[in-house]
Formats: structure tokens, sequence, C-alpha cells
């Protein structure tokens, strides 16, 4: 049995509540003192004698009370750490301070081969592909910078934590160091974090606004596409959304557990892109982070690389692409050691690729390579059905951000809307709405909002002239509306249904602005 007795602590205490159990002929196994508690195992301690013990107990000076415990608190303690240390995907590893391991997890045996008991009679160097790098670690109290490290031939992120002596648990230059935590991060692990923390909100194609019939078949067929895991080629003009559905087509894809990482080819010269999808060893050129750096690639391992305006890769990089792509493999640079990963490549572009094919600026054998699943984002003035519900919700999410209440949209700022041609599509309709809210202390956004917001939000409109007034402005919105609008919808009953109104009043504005309809 183990019981818990309260004490007030003074000298002698502890001595005396032993004697209380010698003189029982009690033996005791275990026994834990932290004032004000005393832990005493005693196999031999039952529950009929429990009372007999609690008098003689309280009658030791100091002595408050005593109690059953179902496990001694040291060795829950180590419970506890041990399950925490199994279940830790990454390999750590406990050294003393002369770097001698003493405690590894079932990670660190799974990467070295060893058993834990076989660990604990090494070095550090023993089992580190990095010469030098425990002496390092001991010159410098075992504080090193975060780097990368082989373990056993594989690449790892070091994090290292010094362990002081719990009375000098807060470091200072006296501090005795007895040792430290070591923690391995592999590249696909890193590549998790990450992805985690810039896509916490995806959810697949929940978050891609939009119930017109083209985003409906849309979603369909990128449903269909993200469970085959093959290339997929997205195209669509800037601001149209391409990298959402790529965050769409891998969260429902089989690899959606895995990393989904992004590289935008435009936004970095050929050398840093390079770098970034390959990764390198140490001292691989200039500035090259010490202990060399993983790759997109190394990190999304299992997941999806998604890269983005691929048409804007210089054909250096389009080769070494293309190469990964037939095999799988792929060197850092500065290394000679092949990599082999499992990844899917997601690419976008904005551009003509086949135009750019012809002019030899992309490689057609890349091209081709990339292009096995093709999925087509439409521009915003191709789904004019989408627009309000989409200003809807970046109002929503303007408003939160400026701490307002939700604005409503007046009916001059719907015509408004959907008479624009958006030639920056989802983008520019979200920038048009954040300044709306920003400027304006209207409960009710009007037409004049969104102009003065943007100027003139219809970048082929022409400005309103002197001498036009409300009912001209408002004639001219609704022509534009319907010419829009009509091709979608082409019949006057059609056109009404859509835009919630009477069959007899778009009848007559049609008829008005002498636009084709048909009763």
């Amino acid at each position: 049995m183990r019981i818990d007795i309260c004490f007030r602590d003074r000298v002698g205490i502890a001595h005396e509540i032993l004697a209380v159990l010698a003189t029982r002929r009690l033996n005791v196994v275990a026994v834990e003192v932290d004032p004000p508690h005393i832990y005493i195992d005693s196999p031999e301690l039952h529950e009929r004698m429990l009372d007999d013990l609690r008098a003689a107990c309280l009658q030791v000076d100091g002595v408050t009370g005593l109690q059953v415990i179902d496990v001694m608190p040291g060795v829950r303690r180590r419970l506890h750490l041990d399950t925490m240390m199994a279940v830790m995907e990454d390999p750590v590893l406990a050294v003393d301070g002369q770097a001698r391991l003493v405690v590894a997890n079932a990670a660190a045996s799974a990467v070295t081969g060893l058993p834990e008991s076989s660990l604990c009679q090494l070095m550090l160097a023993d089992i580190l592909d990095e010469p030098g790098l425990q002496e390092e670690l001991l010159q410098s109290g075992f504080h090193l910078p975060s780097r990368e490290v082989r373990l056993r031939g594989e690449p790892f992120l070091l994090d290292v934590k010094p362990v002081s002596e719990p009375e000098l648990a807060v470091q200072t230059p006296l501090s005795r160091l007895v040792g430290a935590v070591l923690t391995f991060h592999a590249p696909s692990r890193i590549g998790g974090h990450i992805h985690a923390l810039q896509n916490a909100s995806v959810d697949g194609f929940d978050l891609i606004i939009g119930d017109s019939e083209q985003m409906r078949a849309l979603k369909a067929r990128a449903l269909r596409m993200a469970a085959v895991d093959a290339p997929l080629l997205i195209t669509g003009e800037t601001g149209t959304g391409k990298e959402l559905l790529a965050q769409a087509c891998h969260s429902v894809s089989p690899r959606a557990n895995a990393p989904f990482l992004e590289l935008n080819c435009a936004a970095l010269p050929e050398s840093l892109a390079e770098s970034e999808l390959f990764g390198y060893m140490p001292g691989a050129f200039t500035g090259a982070q010490k202990g060399g750096k993983p790759g997109l690639f190394e990190m999304a391992d299992g997941g999806t690389v998604f890269l983005d305006e691929i048409g804007e890769m210089s054909l250096y990089l389009q080769a070494k692409l293309l190469r990964f792509l037939n095999d799988g493999k792929f060197r850092r640079i500065g290394g000679d050691k092949e990599i082999r990963v499992n990844v899917r490549i997601i690419s976008a572009t904005h551009r003509n690729l086949h135009q750019m094919v012809r002019e030899g600026q992309f490689r057609e054998d890349l091209f081709y390579r990339l292009n096995v699943l093709h999925l087509d984002m439409p521009a915003l003035r191709d789904r004019p059905d989408d627009i309000l519900p989409l200003a809807r919700h970046f109002i929503e999410g303007a408003c939160t951000q400026a701490q307002k209440p939700v604005c409503r949209l007046h009916s001059s700022a719907c015509a408004a809307l959907l008479a624009n041609r958006w030639p920056g599509n989802v983008r520019q309709l979200q920038n048009v709405v954040f300044r709306a809210i920003t400027m304006s202390d209207r409960r009710t956004l009007e037409a004049q909002d969104l102009d003065w917001a943007e100027g003139s939000i219809a970048t082929d409109q022409p400005g309103i002239a002197d001498n036009e007034d409300w009912d001209d402005a408002m004639a001219r919105y609704e022509r534009r509306l319907l010419e829009q609008l009509y091709p979608h919808y082409p019949s006057s009953r059609k056109l009404a249904a859509r835009l919630n109104t009477s069959h007899s009043m778009v009848a007559g504005k049609l008829r008005k602005y002498g636009i084709p309809h048909s009763r």
C-alpha cells in the first residue's frame, strides 16, 4: 500500500514517521519527501492496519493527516515521461555532461536501428555523421543554434536544450550543466508543421465560394481529379483563385494528411528558386545556412508541392524539374547523393503555355508532364452569379477586420458590381470591397461608395459626365447590367428570376434599351 502523510516541516520529522512504521515491522521499499508531504510505499501495509497506523502517526508532532494514494509521485512522473517519449514522432536523445547517451525514445531507436539499451552505451559522436559536432556542443555548453545534421546518413534539423541542476534551473554564468536534450526534426515533419501553420483553415472545396453553373461544374471535375495521383495543371487569369483551388484539391486527395507546400516561381530569382525547391548542402554557396537546408521536395515528401506561375520558371529549372518528374529523384545543390521523394506536383499559370512552347520559352516535354490533368479557373466576368455572394463574403471579412457591424449592399451597389467586367477578377473584387468598408461609415454600401473606393471600378467604363444626373447614371448601370446578364439568361423570364424581380419590369427594360429578348 502507498500512503501520503502530510506534515508541518521540522528537523527530524521524517525519521520519526519512518520509526512508526519500523516499530510495526512494516518494510518500506520507497520513500519520497516533498514537504509538506512524505510518500511511503510499504507492500506489507494492509487496509486493516490503516486506522492504527493513522492514529500513531498523528501522535507525531507536526503530522496533520494520512491518506492512501494509488501510485508514488516519482513513479507517476516516470510513467508519463516514458509515454511522452514513446509517442513523440521526432527522435529525441538525452545526453549527460560528457555527451554520453542516457535516454533515447522509440523514434531515435528506429532511426539508428539500435534498442535504447544499446544506445545508452554510446557517445553522441558514435551515431552522428558530423565530425567535431560533439566537441562543439561540449565547448559551447550545449548552446547551439538550430542546424541541419545527419543521423545515420539521414538529414535532420537539430534543436539542443541544455539541462541544468534543479536548484539552478534559471541559467546563470555559474549554472552547472548536467547534459542536454537533443531533438531531431525530419524534413517531412518540418514540412508538416509549415503546412499546418499556413493552411489551418483549408477545408476542401467549401472555401471556394461560388454556386454558378460554371463553378459547380469545375468543383465536380476537380473532385474527380483530386483523387487521381498525377500532375495537375491549373490555368486561369490572375486573381481567379488558382491557389485556393490547388489547396482544395490537395485537402480532399489521398495525400490530405501530408504537407502542401508552395513556391511562387515569379517571386524569386533562379538561384533562390532552385535552392528553395531542391535544398543545398553545407558550403554549397556563399551565405548558405550552416549545415545545409532541405528543399520543398524533401519537406513535402508524401504530400503536394504547388508551383504557382510555372510559366515564369527559367529553362534551366525546367530541365531540373523535368528530371525530377521522370524518376522522382534529385540532388541538393552542392550534393552528390540522390534523394528520392514521393510528391505530387500541382502547377498553375495565367500564361498561354501552348504559345510559350511554340516560341521556345517553355519546354514541350515538361508541358506534357505537367498537363496530365487540367483545370481551367473561369474569370469572374464569366460567372456573374458568383459576384454578389463573393462580395457579401468579403464584406463580412472586411467588417470583422475593421471591427464594424456587417454592412449590406444597396441595389445600386449590386448593379454596379454586376455591371463591372472585373479585369482583376476575385482579387480585385476583394480589394474594392475592403476599401469601401474601410473608407465608408455607412451601414449600407451604395454605388458611389464603390466608385469612391477605387475611382471607377469598371476600367473600361467612361466616367460620369458633368451633366449626368442620378437617373442617367442609374440608366447606364441598368443597361450594362442587362447587357452583361442577358447572354447567360436569354429570356425575360429567366433574367427576371435571376434578378429576383418581375418579368414585366425586365421585359420593359429590355425594350427600353433595345436589348434583344424573347417573351
